[in-house]
Order: C-alpha cells, then sequence, then structure tokens
C-alpha cells in the first residue's frame, strides 16, 4: 500500500526524557502546532526516550483529540538499548527475528494508543538478519493491519536490496545534509530512486549550528548571503537545498521550537537558483565540483 506523508516529518527523538521532556499538554499541543503547519507525519522509535516516548506521544494524541486519519505515524524497531526497561540487554545489539519484529510493532501499537502504523522500519542493519525471517514478519503484520508499509533506515543499497528480494520496501531512513552529503554521492539516492523508494532525512540541518569547524565556518559565511537574497532564515535554506534533490527527499526535523515549526513549510517552496544549490555543496566539501 502506497503512504503518503507530509513533505516535512516531525521528529520526536527529543520530545521526552532525552531532550526536552515535555509534559503531555505541551506534547499534545505541539502535535496540533504541526498539524497547522501541513506537518503530518510523526517520526518515532521504540528507543526514544529509553524506551519511553512512544507511550508519552500516545498520551499526548489521544489528549490531543487529533483525528488519526489526518496523521501519519513512523515508528522504527531493532536496536536493543541497555535500558533499565530492557533489563535483560547486557550489550546494546540488534534483533530481526520474525517474534521480535511482531513483538515491537504490537508493544508500539499499543504505546502510541493506535490500531496501525503507517511506517514500519528497520532501525539500523544488522549483520545477522535473515531476509526471509524479516519478510515473513512483514506480511503476517501488513495482512493483519498493523503496518500500512515498510522500509528500513541507515541502509545501504545492498542491504536494501537484499530486503526488497523478499519485501517490498517503502522507505529508507538516512543521514543526509549539506555537512552528510554521502547519500548523493555513494549511490544510495540513485539507488532510491531506481526502485522507488522514498528517501527520508534524519539530522537534516547537519552540524552547520552545532560545530565550528572549518566547514561549517564557509556555510554559515555562505549562507548569510543567501539570507540577504532569500529573505528566510538558514535552517530554511538547508532544507530547501535537500528538498531539491530529485530523489523527493523528506526530511525530519527535530525541532520543538513553535516559531520555528511554523515557518518550516516555506522550505518545501522556496527554490534555490542551481550555482546557489551548488555553492553550497562546493563550500561543504571545501573545493569546487569534480
Amino acid at each position: 500500500m502506497s503512504v503518503k506523508l507530509s513533505h516535512i516529518i516531525a521528529g520526536t527523538m527529543n520530545w521526552g526524557i532525552w531532550d526536552k521532556n515535555l509534559s503531555t499538554t505541551e506534547m499534545s499541543h505541539l502535535i496540533n502546532i504541526c498539524i497547522e503547519n501541513k506537518i503530518t507525519t510523526f517520526d518515532h522509535a521504540d528507543i526514544y526516550g529509553g524506551y519511553t516516548t512512544e507511550a508519552a506521544f500516545g498520551k499526548a494524541l489521544t489528549e490531543s483529540k487529533v483525528d488519526r486519519k489526518k496523521i501519519q505515524l513512523i515508528t522504527k524497531c531493532g536496536i536493543e538499548h541497555i535500558s533499565e526497561n530492557r533489563p535483560k540487554n547486557k550489550v546494546k545489539h540488534y534483533d530481526y527475528s520474525a517474534a521480535y519484529i511482531i513483538w515491537s510493532v504490537e508493544n508500539s501499537l499499543k504505546n502510541l494508543q493506535t490500531d496501525y502504523l503507517d511506517a514500519l522500519l528497520l532501525h539500523r542493519p544488522s549483520p545477522l538478519m535473515q531476509a526471509d525471517e524479516i519478510a515473513e514478519a512483514v506480511e503476517k503484520l501488513k495482512s493483519e493491519g498493523k503496518i500500512l508499509s515498510f522500509g528500513v533506515s541507515n541502509f545501504t543499497p545492498f542491504q536494501t536490496e537484499l530486503l526488497r528480494q523478499k519485501t517490498e520496501i517503502s522507505f529508507n531512513q538516512v543521514q543526509f545534509s549539506a555537512t552528510h552529503h554521502e547519500a548523493m554521492l555513494d549511490g544510495s539516492l540513485d539507488y532510491m530512486q531506481i526502485h522507488n523508494i522514498q528517501p527520508m532525512a534524519w539530522n537534516p540541518l547537519g552540524t552547520v549550528f552545532r560545530e565550528n569547524t572549518e566547514q561549517t565556518f564557509r556555510l554559515k559565511q555562505l549562507l548569510a548571503t543567501l539570507v540577504d537574497k532569500y529573505h528566510v532564515g538558514s535552517d530554511l535554506i538547508l532544507l530547501a537545498w535537500i528538498l531539491q534533490h530529485p530523489a523527493n527527499i523528506l526530511p525530519v526535523a527535530g525541532t520543538v521550537n513553535v516559531a520555528r515549526i511554523q515557518q518550516l513549510s516555506k522550505a518545501c517552496s522556496l527554490e534555490l537558483d542551481k550555482q546557489d544549490w551548488f555553492a553550497i555543496w562546493t563550500e561543504s566539501m571545501g573545493n569546487k565540483v569534480p
């Protein structure tokens, strides 16, 4: 089943105890703010908040009175963290057994207080993953209406193809930004276009505002001139840079700042001049394109 997601996705990793620790009321308000600003897709993972953020969001979603059919919920499974909520885990590892995938989805449904997930993603590739067993779990979950679509996260083209031979892959969420652009050079985005797999980009602003390096210094200098030219913030220019790629990448924005959320949709209508697009790539690399 084809699932349509919003052009910008709300990332919830920072909503819970790992960072902002929003109350139920604050989270409910933020859900509504996102929807009002055309951000209807919410990206989760079972591990967020040490396995607590899904449940916090589910409680807020119920309180928000939002029509479930008007939003899309994504979650990821497979990483087994060392956590007080997973006392049996002695070392961080991955589990993609059919039984674990099915149990994880059912647990996420309970936590999110929903009957179905719009998309389930495998969080990271495991050297021990058995494609047949994963496909078995996915097909069972789809047939029961518990997931509408299936994808992966942080998978290379060959790892994706291993699974694609057994079951439909609709999404791959990868790290992609002006500071981390390997996915457009190593064949990942090309592969996704060939096989009609929609990319999502986590950490879409990269390290531009978090690190002081030669790379980020160059980018900030360029962005200062582009802000004057396009009359929008640097963050929107960086998102527009991603959105302009022909692979139809969906950025996962992790901000909980209401004012910023209200501006995000402007990135969808911002078209950068081609030379400005290449200038951002050039300053990121520190040299002209080949």
